[in-house]
């Protein structure tokens, strides 16, 4: 319990002794990031196949804040697999790219992703609290020389000036919690001053990564550009924890709109009872399940992608038990930029003239009888 009475997540032992004030600071626990193997082998016994994707990486960093680095387990532990490089980041796997989705081959400015006709995305910074080892963009997130300039910013609302047709901009990075929050209010209000703009996304795992990032005071300076919408990437129960909770409370009751796109991860959360698990929690704090998304085929992520039957086979375990409420859309977000297509599970079972023979969850048969043409 912190000391006004309110419950918290154990913290590593390291870092037992830290104030309560610091703690809860979301600029101490960025400054205090594990960035180096030298910091992990001070608090957790490093595998062999951790150190060699640590020391045989250089193109993408790692970084975990206190925080979440307190959620961390034993070598299979979910929050430390998403976390830890390993050395499977470095083998080549079928159907690897480095860009996946394309973002780059449709930028008609240099920070601005414009793939669907109405929906655009805007990349506002290269920081995230921790780098999350399946990350689509780890070609450039975590480099400084991919920090957007004010004069792209210029160039990026300019354009959607001119594009009415671009009803939904996405906030993207990075993280764009990671800025201050005059900063990222200022490109909120930039683009709700944008007649066309209606809707507007705020892409962030801070309150999975660094829910002390979500301050009444960031709250309070949003609440004016409503409607807000947030999509958060919660993957795995571990992480859903008591400052998570109140992250997600703190929004919803300053009038944002919670959605929650997880990634589907081998050895994380490839399985029904995980996912059932994790959406029930996101309800009961107001965050709808949104996305179930097969791993992007991005280079380094092989080891975590699993067969698309993963997918369609929880899907599957999970309709008629849980609620609709909590199962997300099953998506793959088509390599080469073709955008999401959404799967489903097959029930059915024969078609004879216009009777058509549907199972059910526990594999009972029934027909329905179709409507003529």
């Amino acid at each position: 319990m912190s000391p006004d009475g309110s419950a918290r997540s154990p913290r590593h032992p390291a870092w037992a002794d830290v104030d309560d004030a610091s703690w809860n600071d979301w600029r101490w626990q960025l400054r205090n990031r594990v960035t180096t193997l030298a910091q992990l082998e001070s608090l957790i016994d490093v595998t062999d196949a951790e150190r060699r994707g640590i020391t045989g990486r250089h193109d993408f960093s790692f970084a975990v804040t206190p925080y979440y680095f307190s959620l961390i387990g034993g070598p299979d532990c979910p929050v430390r697999r998403q976390a830890i490089p390993l050395e499977d980041e470095l083998r080549a796997a079928p159907g690897d790219m480095r860009d996946p989705l394309a973002e780059d081959e449709h930028r008609p400015v240099s920070i601005l992703t414009h793939r669907y006709p109405d929906r655009a995305l805007l990349y506002v910074t290269h920081n995230c609290p921790v780098y999350c080892r399946h990350c689509t963009r780890s070609r450039k997130v975590g480099d400084e020389a991919s920090a957007p300039a004010r004069s792209e910013f210029e160039a990026a609302y300019d354009y959607l000036r001119r594009t009415p047709a671009v009803r939904d901009v996405l906030v993207s990075g990075g993280d764009p919690l990671s800025l201050s929050d005059a900063r990222l209010v200022d490109i909120v209000a930039q683009l709700r001053a944008i007649d066309s703009v209606e809707i507007i996304r705020l892409c962030t795992r801070n309150p999975v990564t660094l829910p002390q990032r979500i301050t009444p005071a960031l709250v309070e300076a949003l609440r004016p550009f409503a409607p807000l919408f947030v999509h958060t990437h919660f993957n795995h129960p571990t992480e859903c924890t008591p400052e998570a909770a109140r992250a997600l409370g703190l929004l919803a009751d300053g009038g944002l709109v919670l959605g929650n796109q997880m990634v589907l991860l081998r050895g994380v959360n490839d399985d029904a009872d995980t996912v059932a698990t994790l959406g029930r929690w996101l309800l009961r704090h107001r965050c709808r399940p949104y996305y179930m998304f097969q791993c992007d085929p991005v280079q380094g992520t092989g080891h975590l992608r699993t067969p698309i039957r993963t997918g369609l086979q929880i899907l599957d375990q999970l309709r008629g038990r849980v609620s609709g409420l909590a199962i997300p859309q099953y998506a793959v977000d088509l390599p080469g930029g073709g955008g999401k297509v959404t799967l489903v599970p097959d029930r059915a079972v024969s078609h004879e003239g216009p009777r058509r023979v549907f199972r059910d969850a526990s594999g009972e048969l029934f027909t329905y009888v179709d409507a003529a043409d």
